[in-house]
């Protein structure tokens, strides 16, 4: 009987942690503790991995076993440990050589048959076994397509107790599962099926809607239903270009952290749409959890769109736990039992109606709403939140006529991408050498050192400053729509005609 190691790595957030699993069977009374802050899950692993060894036909000490895992002080939490554990008992037992398990990481939940079930989180997991250099990392074997996205690491899937022994005691490659589960699947880069040419008769929204997606701005959009604020909203995502590979595999991380990755396609090459509902609380929408604390909406929406709808309805203090993300670009829960940071940088669409009763201003008579009433609804937007939306257009009802006349002006968004694309190639290419990839992230000091507008086309945003209708704040989100206009445009600078577009679009006048 001896000591025996191995590696397993625990979630804080979507960031891995090591954790060294060392296991003793030594003389004294017969069990098995747990010890380095297990949770409820974890500790019913000396259930799970007792009977998964029993029944592989693999002998259970009768001797005391002491699972340590180390660092003590991390809390560790969920059934991913349950290989690292048995592996790390049967190290320790002579069953396997102990040489052959102290380099491998090993994730994966037991089942009481010994088979090794999928489990969450694997692709950050092997994200975070990946900094030390080359490595190998045995994961179930329905974890596997999404484990060999990481690059420079070496992914052995077993399907079960028994197939992972046999392959540390002979040393040799161990069978390969059904290639589709193990062959790195393709991007999915396939287009949605919804079209910018179904919004007909909103020139002006779907000229913002452009804007937006070439430089990642906030929108705001107010109107009656039936004006196509939803439609437009969703066909935003269809307007972004693909993620690069390090925004991909950072988004990707996030949803298989929350368990909603999709299986057949585990990367996601695609800018993410979140639209939660509007009874959303704000753990949903921010992120937590009473134990484990997962995602929330904002960070499902990292790199990509969250929409929403009907957004006077949502509780204000969710609305206004928004602002900080907003700023920031990512999102830190607080537990008793510590913190956890998740990326949030999206955009933002919110959608409203005017009044409770959605009645169009110009049906004023079918509308019972009086003034007090409409500035109570609108008003559950804060202004320090709506100071934080770049854009503000109103969308209103549009006659037969305009429908008809506006038909041979709407564009495909296969069209409005391709100048989308161009637009962020000629942001990029200016903000090279620098973190940031297109103009919503450029910072306030930077912003005004580097790329400040001429005087004259600086002009009518202060005018508007010193009159108090532009905050500091909606100064520099006009001076970042005005350089996407240019960009837009193609254009070295932005002139007069893209301020006072930025400033038309930020004041909400159409």
């Amino acid at each position: 009987m001896a000591v025996a190691r191995t590696r397993s790595v625990a979630l804080v957030g979507v960031a891995g942690r090591t954790v060294e699993v060392e296991a003793d069977v030594g003389n004294g009374l017969a069990g098995i503790h747990l010890i380095g802050l297990p949770d409820t899950a974890l500790s019913e692993a000396r259930d799970r991995v007792r009977s998964a060894m029993v029944n592989s036909n693999y002998p259970w000490p009768d001797a005391r076993i002491i699972v340590s895992l180390f660092p003590a002080s991390l809390p560790k939490r969920g059934s991913q440990f349950d290989l690292a554990i048995a592996v790390a008992i049967l190290g320790a037992a002579g069953v396997v050589p102990a040489e052959r398990i102290a380099e491998p990481f090993f994730l994966g939940e037991l089942g009481l048959d010994g088979r090794i079930r999928a489990v969450r989180g694997v692709l950050p997991s092997v994200l975070g076994a990946a900094k030390h250099g080359d490595v190998t990392v045995v994961v179930p074997s329905a974890n596997s397509a999404e484990a060999v996205l990481v690059p420079d690491v070496k992914v052995i899937p077993v399907a079960d107790l028994r197939q992972l022994v046999e392959w540390l005691r002979r040393g040799d490659e161990p069978p390969r599962p059904e290639a589709e589960e193990y062959v790195e699947p393709p991007k999915t880069t396939s287009a949605p099926g919804v079209d910018l040419a179904d919004v007909v008769g909103q020139p002006v929204a779907r000229r913002a809607l452009a804007v937006c997606a070439a430089g990642g701005h906030n929108l705001w959009m107010l109107g009656p239903p039936g004006t196509g604020k939803t439609m437009l909203a969703e066909r935003l995502p269809t307007l972004l270009p693909d993620l690069e590979l390090d925004h991909a595999l950072e988004v990707t991380a996030i949803h298989s952290v929350a368990g909603v990755l999709p299986s057949n396609a585990p990367m996601m090459s695609r800018p993410p749409f979140v639209s939660p509902h509007h009874t959303a609380t704000a753990a949903a929408i921010i992120g937590g959890g009473s134990t484990i604390v997962r995602p929330g909406a904002v960070s499902l929406a990292h790199r990509g769109v969250l929409f929403m709808d009907e957004a006077p309805e949502f509780p204000r203090h969710v609305l206004d736990a928004l602002r900080q993300p907003l700023e920031s670009g990512r999102v830190t829960v607080s537990r008793s039992a510590g913190s956890v940071t998740f990326p949030a940088r999206f955009m933002l669409v919110l959608a409203a109606n005017p009044c409770p009763c959605a009645q169009a201003e110009e049906q004023a008579e079918t509308c019972k709403c009086s003034p007090t009433i409409r500035r109570r609804y609108l008003g559950r937007l804060s202004g320090p939140l709506l100071d934080r939306i770049d854009m503000k257009v109103t969308v209103a009802r549009s006659s037969r006529r305009e429908l008809l006349a506006d038909r041979q002006f709407v564009e495909s968004s296969k069209t409005v991408a391709e100048r989308v694309l161009v637009a962020r190639e000629r942001a990029a290419k200016r903000l090279a050498g620098t973190q940031w990839r297109f103009n919503a992230e450029i910072p306030s000091s930077v912003l005004h050192a580097d790329y400040r507008p001429s005087d004259a086309a600086m002009r009518p945003m202060t005018a508007c400053l010193d009159a108090g209708t532009l905050t500091a704040r909606g100064l520099d989100r006009v001076v970042r729509v005005a350089w996407t206009l240019a960009d837009l445009a193609d254009k070295d600078t932005p002139g007069q005609d893209e301020t006072n577009t930025a400033l038309s679009f930020w004041l909400g006048v159409s």
